[in-house]
């Protein structure tokens, strides 16, 4: 049955779920969510390679960038697949599949490769196309099977894209690293193609039958905040404000990965023992994934820009108490800055793709986020290809004091987020003035 709302959406309200896939919609959330939680090593688990790598005689800059040119590809690839899974022509078991294969290869190859080449086009070309492939396809599917908690549901499953990694990115530690790559690769493969075996979409506009969409959609308790009208990407690059999200999520996405790659090498420079460098990774990632997870709901309290800001100065704050863990060899700073640095620098990925929702609509979302999303390549050229210049350079203390200052400059730069269209609000005293004179027979001033 196709049901139109007062803002003009269509949904297919039904059939059940239990007659398209012969189960409950939850497992569409739970299967993206394992294969997330698989993915998330590529990028979460390097840092803690980084120091065994350099045997390989490769330098710390250029160990480093193979994770740089990873997240450039794994962001791009991102965009054309989620624009050819909202256009309905890719469905989500091939590309998951497809997906696990690539990642596969690419871990492999870190682990055997001795060849830099090698190890570039297998681990950062090939694992970082995969693992962009197998996000986009987790999030899409998770996002047409819950319409009506979209945002919530979609920051639960990338949450696991952090947290899942903390069993992999401990064990490399204490691991050789073609061993762990070698058993990491098979059961990343395992879990994302039986899982993506499973994944099935929904009709176009599918709608849970047990949910009125009209009552829904008025009840703004539950629906989320509606944009003045529906945006093409044109329209929405010309506001201004898209802009502006691509800046704020290229320097907080810089900071993140920043973070995430150097723990492990900062731990090692201050000699504070594998156990305490592990234990600080697994809060680290751990935070990020929650993170991730709680960022919706508690949006839905503090509005999106305010906590938007608030995740961007926790991140803020988080490097400058890395910057005094670094200059004081202080282990309480490193975990406190492990809390700070990792809830933050996950939380404003969901939000982002929420906010792009909210601002622009639902016309050419796909393209709209993919793009945003996108500044994660540069923000992986510029936090970790040429951070590790900087560092080599400068030092871990003022690399991470520089980096606290751009969390902040992009939690200011969140504040200013606007939603487009709206038309500023008259001064309250103009108002009483204006009115005041035409009850007086005055003119219009």
């Amino acid at each position: 049955m196709s049901v139109r709302d007062c803002f003009g959406r269509t949904y297919q309200v039904g059939p059940e779920p239990e007659a398209l896939i012969g189960r409950s919609r939850a497992w569409m959330a739970w299967l993206p969510w394992a294969a997330m939680a698989a993915t998330g090593v590529m990028q979460y688990g390097f840092g803690s390679l980084v120091p065994k790598l350099t045997d390989r005689g490769w330098s710390v800059g250029a160990t480093l960038w193979l994770l740089a040119v990873w997240a450039v590809f794994q962001a791009l690839a991102g965009f054309p697949t989620a624009y050819l899974r909202e256009r309905g022509r890719l469905g989500p078991r091939g590309v998951m599949v497809t997906g696990a294969v690539l990642m596969l290869a690419g871990m492999v190859s870190l682990a055997h490769f001795d060849s830099y080449l090698g190890a570039l086009l297998g681990y950062s070309v090939l694992g970082g196309t995969g693992a962009g492939l197998v996000y986009a396809t987790c999030s899409s599917t998770v996002a047409k099977w819950f319409p009506e908690r979209m945002a919530a549901r979609v920051s639960f499953v990338t949450g696991a894209f952090a947290y899942g990694a903390v069993p992999f990115a401990v064990a490399f530690l204490f691991t050789p690293p073609a061993v762990a790559l070698d058993v990491a690769a098979v059961l990343v493969g395992l879990v994302v193609a039986g899982t993506g075996l499973f994944l099935a979409d929904p009709p176009p506009n599918w709608w849970p039958p047990e949910i009125d969409p009209q009552e829904w959609a008025r009840d703004r308790r539950r629906s989320p905040a509606r944009p003045t009208r529906q945006f093409s990407f044109a329209e929405a690059m010309r506001t201004g404000v898209l802009p502006l999200m691509y800046l704020v999520l290229l320097a907080a996405s810089a900071v993140s990965l920043f973070t995430v790659t150097f723990f492990a090498t900062l731990g090692v420079r201050l000699g504070i023992g594998l156990a305490v460098i592990a234990a600080g990774t697994a809060i680290l990632l751990g935070a990020n994934g929650a993170g991730r997870s709680l960022a919706i709901r508690v949006s839905e309290r503090l509005g999106r820009r305010r906590a938007l800001a608030a995740v961007l100065a926790a991140q803020a704050v988080g490097q400058v108490c890395l910057a005094g863990a670094a200059a004081s060899h202080s282990v309480f700073l490193l975990l406190l800055a492990a809390i700070l640095a990792g809830a933050g620098g996950g939380a404003f990925y969901p939000l982002f793709a929420s906010l792009a929702r909210e601002f622009f609509g639902d016309k050419d979302i796909a393209k709209t986020h993919a793009v945003v999303y996108s500044a994660k390549a540069f923000g992986g050229i510029i936090g970790v290809g040429l951070a590790s210049a900087a560092v080599a350079g400068w030092g871990f203390p003022g690399v991470f004091l520089i980096s606290g200052i751009v969390a902040l400059g992009s939690a200011i730069l969140g504040l200013r987020l606007r939603r487009p269209g709206h038309v500023s609000t008259l001064p309250i005293m103009y108002v009483v003035d204006t009115m005041s004179s035409l009850g007086s027979g005055g003119t219009r001033p």
